[in-house]
């Protein structure tokens, strides 16, 4: 299977990273030149459990063109860009080619349909975690489930084809027939941690330490599941914000993606989870406080990198 990871920031990186030590054709795409230069020159180093592994049989590239046609395309480019990213890279695209999504927040499946048409999408949920070291360089943080499923819920033989590559190169698959369900469940997750630690600067696990932190926690994700419950989401969860609890738990020293986006100063995805409940909350009636004041604090964050160091 010939595989293309749209998006080599840390994720991108240890599932590009994985496939390519399994034996597939993998190429990463990125726009981040001095990143790509460093994959090309010295391979792709990931380091897990404290040891560097360096992938030598792994492409990097930054124009999607020098790829060709190929069987899979893993996005996760950040979701700010998604339609931009896709539309950059249509030549990766082919008669049979899907198009999985991995990415964090509400709306990249709507952009992907947008430009690839509903057929080819894919959605999924990663439970990994990772962090960028330096170019070419990446930290495997945290193991967990892959979920992915086809949109109308179906299992098809290319979800299970796929299913089997990732399990192949060792990935933990489950097949959802309500990927939307698990899609809402990670959003959850970040409507509760991320915004919360790009503002405090702490890890994961201090959130639900800390009385404070813990409570503005616990009503995001309320205000949350509210949503979700309006739009008639199947959460398959009976204690939500218990489940966000209990992951700050289990990835209590991981810094979040937010919070290393706020500290590179870099755009945060704060659009499309706390400001995605929150516009939301505007369509439905329905209103959410918390997450509004979440959302305007790390907007202010972003606006004013230049002037604050924090």
């Amino acid at each position: 299977m010939k595989i293309a990871v749209l998006g080599a920031g840390s994720m991108g990186c240890v599932y590009g990273g994985i496939l390519a030590k399994a034996g597939y054709d993998v190429t990463l795409i990125d726009v981040w030149a001095e990143h790509v230069k460093a994959i090309q020159e010295n391979g792709l180093i990931i380091n897990e459990n404290g040891s560097d592994i360096i992938i030598k049989n792994i492409k990097a590239v930054t124009d999607p063109r020098e790829v060709g046609e190929v069987d899979l395309v893993i996005v996760l480019v950040k979701a700010t860009v998604t339609e931009q990213a896709m539309e950059g890279a249509k030549s990766l695209i082919g008669e049979n080619t899907r198009v999985l999504t991995l990415q964090n927040g509400l709306g990249n499946i709507e952009k992907l349909i947008k430009v690839v048409g509903k057929e080819k999408v894919l959605a999924g949920v990663t439970e990994h975690g990772a962090n960028m070291l330096a170019p070419g360089r990446v930290q495997h943080a945290g193991t967990g489930d892959t979920i992915i499923g086809e949109l109308d819920g179906k299992l098809s033989n290319s979800l299970r084809k796929i299913g089997s590559v990732f399990e192949k190169a060792g990935l933990r698959v489950c097949y959802s027939n309500n990927v939307m369900g698990a899609l809402w469940r990670k959003l959850l997750v970040n409507v509760g941690i991320n915004a919360l630690t790009a503002i405090t600067g702490l890890r994961n696990g201090r959130l639900i330490e800390l009385e404070e932190t813990d409570e503005l926690l616990r009503m995001a994700v309320r205000e949350a599941v509210s949503i979700a419950n309006a739009k008639g989401i199947d959460l398959e969860l009976a204690d939500p914000v218990e489940h966000v609890r209990d992951v700050a738990r289990m990835t209590g020293k991981n810094r979040s993606s937010m919070l290393q986006d706020v500290t590179k100063k870099r755009k945060t995805e704060i659009e499309v989870i706390n400001g995605a409940i929150v516009k939301e909350g505007v369509q439905l009636g329905i209103s959410t406080p918390v997450n509004k004041v979440l959302y305007n604090l790390v907007r202010v964050r972003e606006k004013t990198y230049d002037e604050v160091n924090i």
